[in-house]
């Protein structure tokens, strides 16, 4: 049987954009695993009339529902009295799930279980309990009327806990079906262009199918399959997989994989090298990434922030006729910043970044959006240039920095540094 789920995220905070609805992401996640659709997301705040509003619709046309948020003891927490009232299910004190409360109040809190927790302990009539090892709300799941209701706490560790706890292996028993996805990661042609050399293909699937998620220079074509096995799934993908990595050939830099930074990192340990950084307009941008990962300081030596142009000279060693010549935006800057990283670090490969992230021209006239990629290694030094146009400062410093890490992901695996494609 196939099931149709919608989640519902209670909470003002939500609507006034303080918080990022995270949660509403991690549960769809885990709900396309093991088969469930989800076709809406709802948020409303802590207000028992609109909530009931919600809880009318979404009864009327999903047979899962899925709330988050509104489970803790303050007055506005009303998201169990609501459901219960709109599936005329009475709350019933809990003496177990209390005591639990008040020993989570002595072991972490180390003070008494305040009164206003006693309603935490209540919950529907007849439920079956999820219990929150990292917190106080306890989440619950019951049936009425063919409606499948689970309730979760808001805060994201909480949830994603009590997700993975309890109500996966909950929502595991309803569905005979498994959806799986296999996301094709690309760099170097947009959504657009991405869509139109695929749009035949496309325009036909169903089971698998295939849909484009864009980011800024790149493209993520997720392939999903739905069968009655996790196995089945994966024959139906394969095909689909292989065609479409060896259609868009080197634009793939990875199936499955994160992001581009992930991928050099898993290159340059394969080579047990080491990499490092010169940037100015990005601003470390780039080497922010690559230390965001785990390990990183098996291949990332360090880097300079050279934003001044005095600094390329006195840091990285750029020759001052060629500053004065070329400019700090130059293809020539870019190789010298590149090759003083790797002199000045002793790493494997350097990547350099310099360019007008504006909103003004640099003194020299060079538009915004304007950069120039270098990258240093053994054999000899590359340059990439690119030509963004004039977009928000910050996204040209993301893109630029996408640039970098594809210039030593190509470099890394064979492939032409100095090519991109708008």
């Amino acid at each position: 049987m196939s099931h149709t789920a919608e989640i519902i995220a209670v909470g003002t905070e939500l609507l006034l954009g303080n918080i990022v609805n995270t949660n509403a992401r991690d549960i769809s996640q885990a709900l396309s695993a093991v088969g469930i659709n989800v076709f809406w997301h709802t948020v409303v705040g802590d207000n028992p009339a609109r909530l009931r509003q919600a809880l009318d619709i979404a009864r009327r046309r999903s047979d899962i529902i899925i709330t988050t948020g509104g489970l803790g003891p303050t007055y506005d927490d009303l998201t169990k009295q609501t459901i219960c009232a709109a599936f005329d299910r009475p709350l019933v004190l809990h003496s177990d799930i209390l005591d639990t409360i008040r020993t989570y109040f002595e072991k972490n809190v180390h003070t008494a279980m305040p009164d206003n927790n006693i309603q935490q302990a209540e919950l529907p009539e007849g439920c079956t309990v999820f219990d929150n090892p990292v917190g106080t709300a306890p989440g619950c799941a019951f049936e009425s009327g063919g409606v499948h209701v689970l309730m979760l706490p808001g805060p994201p560790f909480e949830m994603l806990t009590m997700l993975r706890r309890c109500a996966i292996p909950y929502l595991r028993r309803l569905s005979s079906e498994v959806i799986v996805s296999h996301d094709i990661m690309t760099f170097g042609l947009g959504e657009s262009p991405m869509e139109e050399l695929l749009r035949e293909k496309m325009s036909h699937m169903e089971n698998p199918s295939l849909a484009t998620y864009a980011k800024p220079s790149e493209v993520r074509l997720r392939a999903t399959a739905k069968a009655e096995s996790q196995e089945a799934a994966e024959a139906m993908l394969a095909p689909v997989v292989r065609e479409v990595t060896d259609f868009l050939g080197n634009y793939v830099y990875g199936v499955d994989v994160e992001n581009l930074e992930s991928v050099c990192s898993r290159l340059l340990r394969q080579r047990h090298w080491t990499m490092a950084t010169a940037e100015s307009c990005t601003g470390g941008r780039v080497a922010e990434r690559i230390t965001a990962l785990p390990g990183a300081s098996q291949v990332y030596r360090g880097g300079v922030v050279s934003y001044w142009t005095q600094v390329k000279a006195d840091v990285l060693g750029a020759p001052q006729a060629l500053l004065e010549t070329h400019g700090a935006v130059s293809a020539e800057t870019a190789r010298a910043m590149a090759e003083g990283a790797r002199r000045v670090t002793g790493a494997d490969i350097a990547v350099s970044v310099t360019g007008v992230a504006g909103p003004d021209p640099d003194e020299r006239g060079v538009a915004v959006g304007i950069v120039y990629i270098g990258l240093a290694a053994p054999e000899g030094t590359f340059c990439r240039r690119c030509d963004f146009g004039r977009r928000r400062r910050d996204r040209i410093q993301d893109l630029a920095a996408n640039h970098a890490f594809d210039a030593v992901r190509r470099y890394l695996t064979g492939l032409p540094v100095e090519t991109w494609t708008k």
